[in-house]
């Protein structure tokens, strides 16, 4: 695996679990996992979950 790629399923598992676990916006998710464009990070999340951000934690959210 090219490591660009492996950098990308990194972030976006760590963007996942912050979805699921936190209170977070997106946009502070998508910072803290190193995407600083809005556009490309919420495209490569549904490429890789099939979902948008949103729609993940909407979805999977363990939030009390």
């Amino acid at each position: 695996m090219p490591p660009n790629t492996y950098l990308q399923a990194v972030r976006i598992e760590r963007a996942r679990k912050m979805l699921e676990e936190s209170d977070n916006n997106i946009d502070t998710v998508m910072n803290r996992v190193g995407y600083e464009d809005a556009s490309s990070f919420r495209r490569l999340f549904k490429k890789k979950t099939g979902l948008t951000p949103t729609e993940y934690r909407t979805r999977f959210s363990r939030r009390l």
